[in-house]
């Protein structure tokens, strides 16, 4: 015949549709996709008033004024309990201060009075603590922690552990229903967290994080004569 009907040859799409291999190859294809949008690194930097206020060098006073008062606070309540020898007081010698504390927290008075700790699982971890007579322990860690936390932010030595340790403290204490100046110190404790690259510039850190590596780094810049220079920067 001069003319015959010759079918049309399928199309790459349609050749892996007809042989079952189309799904496979866009799984993989939205497989690699995923993978990369995983993977991407995206940096979002903070507004302009976050950066100056936590990490702009010329805040490095106001959070020297406010460490210094925070680390007094600590350090005067913790070298109390330091030295304070008293037989049913004391938080060094057998803890028979911090065990008076929580007898007194655990206890629950009589309706309509409210016991002091709200929470019944912190209620409970108190009361394992007492009979598992942990004072003795306890005393010191809480003396001998709250002092190394004053020091830490008077000085500016590692001022973002000390002050999350610090915070950490406060939020104990008032669990434990005791608010005094926790909730203030609680505050300004998470203040100098998220000064921390900043808040010890006027201090030990200044000196301290570059020797770890942060938050100070020192890129080369080439100058007009081509020698490089390093010039520190806050990360």
């Amino acid at each position: 015949m001069p003319w015959a009907y010759r079918p049309r040859p399928l199309g790459r799409p349609a050749l892996f549709a007809r042989s079952g291999r189309g799904e496979s190859w866009h799984r993989k294809r939205y497989t690699v996709k995923t993978k990369e949008l995983l993977h991407r690194h995206t940096v979002i930097a903070d507004p302009p008033l976050a950066q100056f206020l936590f990490s702009d060098t010329r805040m490095a006073l106001v959070w020297l004024i406010v460490r210094v008062y925070v680390g007094y606070s600590w350090l005067d309540a913790g070298w109390h309990k330091i030295l304070d020898a008293g037989a049913k007081t004391n938080y060094i010698i057998d803890g028979q201060g911090i065990l008076a504390f929580w007898q007194r927290i655990v206890a629950i008075p009589a309706a309509p009075a409210k016991p002091a700790i709200t929470y019944d699982w912190y209620r409970g971890f108190i009361q394992f603590l007492i009979d598992n007579h942990a004072e003795a322990l306890m005393g010191k860690v809480v003396a001998f922690g709250e002092t190394a936390v004053g020091i830490g932010l008077i000085l500016g030595a590692f001022v973002g552990i000390a002050a999350v340790g610090g915070a950490f403290m406060n939020l104990n204490f008032m669990l434990a229903g005791s608010a005094s100046t926790n909730p203030v110190l609680l505050l300004l404790g998470f203040l100098l967290v998220l000064a921390w690259k900043t808040a010890g510039y006027i201090g030990l850190d200044r000196y301290l994080l570059p020797i770890l590596g942060t938050p100070w780094k020192a890129p080369k810049r080439a100058n007009a004569l081509g020698n490089t220079a390093r010039v520190p920067q806050l990360a």
